[in-house]
């Protein structure tokens, strides 16, 4: 299946004031029955809704079908209802994290699917990583999002949360064993994201970015 290249609209210029608190959304990359994604994940956005200058949003994917197929291809009636009730929440955002595992030395499918499907919401964000997993901690997976956002124009920041062995890491009320080497590490990576998505929200409402 060969796809083609589609000129992406320009994204429009925030009426958002300077001073507004950033609209961060967590995604959840993890998709798969009995995943851990959902408790890193829910972990990470309780540390970010402590800062009065993010409003948190998490955004679930496995609650949104989409089909496997390319961007330019026509959605079934399934993947256009979720994309109708998704894209909407990704373009309102102006900084992403996205919650990942490892599967074989990269991100999950389903997440790579999640991020095919849209385009100018992604562009002239900044976007951070919070991954999981084995003893690589999910840094693998990390490395090929990188790649994958610099192609939508988005803007990756350096630092990011590890958790070698997750599972042995949370408790069952969800919370980190060492909570403040976890909170320091989130609270570097929110620090950085914070700075970017304040300087492109500017950058967006003076100059509608059009990659």
């Amino acid at each position: 299946m060969s796809l083609t290249t589609v000129s992406s609209p320009s994204v429009a210029p925030s009426a958002v004031p300077s001073s507004a608190p950033l609209r961060l959304a967590v995604i959840i990359g993890s998709v798969r029955e009995g995943r851990f994604g959902a408790t890193v994940a829910h972990w990470f956005a309780g540390a970010a809704r402590q800062r009065p200058d993010l409003e948190v949003e998490v955004i679930d994917p496995a609650g949104l079908p989409l089909e496997v197929t390319g961007p330019t291809e026509r959605p079934g009636d399934g993947t256009a209802r979720s994309l109708e009730a998704l894209r909407p929440r990704l373009a309102a955002a102006d900084a992403f994290v996205v919650v990942t595992p490892e599967y074989n030395h990269s991100y999950p499918a389903a997440l790579k699917n999640l991020i095919d499907w849209h385009r100018e919401e992604w562009q002239a964000k900044p976007a951070g990583f919070v991954s999981y997993g084995g003893m690589s901690g999910g840094l693998r997976a990390v490395e090929h999002l990188r790649q994958v956002f610099a192609e939508l124009h988005a803007v990756t920041v350096r630092d990011t949360v590890s958790f070698h062995n997750a599972w042995d890491r949370f408790g069952e009320d969800g919370l980190h064993g060492d909570d403040e080497s976890a909170g320091a590490a989130a609270r570097t990576l929110l620090d950085q994201l914070v700075w970017w998505g304040r300087a492109l929200r500017e950058a967006r409402a003076g100059h509608p970015y059009g990659g």
